[in-house]
């Protein structure tokens, strides 16, 4: 089953079991990839829809991340409700470990030595974790493996 048609048997659920949070979270995601879709012109590949998944969790987490140095624990609930819905639809998430191993792999293939093959590295690394691990977390580990 494709992921619109996921979203839409889960958006039919939530507005069933009135689930307010699970309705509206599901419907800005389908609004996401809708205007992908016209952004784009065509019908929207895996690649794509994963994206856009991971560019909606990253938004929600930054927010939540601002709404916690400000002291807003009420609006950091309410994300923590949204952020746990997004990941339901992204692909599950590689350990620190796992990301520290392919990264490894990775600097050993390109043959990097230095903080100078940073932008190599990271070009290299990416499509591989590509919506399997946060952006954040491989820039620290390739910055991390390259200072060494």
């Amino acid at each position: 089953m494709s992921l619109s048609d996921t979203l839409t048997e889960d958006l039919k659920t939530a507005m069933k079991a009135r689930d307010k949070v699970s309705l509206s979270v599901i419907r800005m995601i389908k609004a996401a990839l809708t205007n992908e879709k016209i952004k784009v012109g065509h019908d929207l590949s895996d690649d794509e829809e994963l994206t856009v998944l991971s560019r909606e969790l990253k938004q929600r987490k930054e927010s939540r991340e601002e709404f916690a140095d400000a002291g807003r624990q009420d609006l950091v609930d309410g994300l923590d409700a949204e952020i746990k819905i997004v990941e339901k639809y992204a692909p599950k998430q590689l350990s620190d470990d796992e990301v520290k191993d392919i990264v490894t792999q990775t600097v050993s293939a390109v043959g990097a030595s230095s903080m100078a093959d940073f932008g190599k590295v990271m070009g290299a690394v990416m499509p591989k974790l590509k919506g399997k691990a946060d952006g954040s977390l491989v820039n620290k580990t390739v910055k991390s493996l390259l200072s060494k």
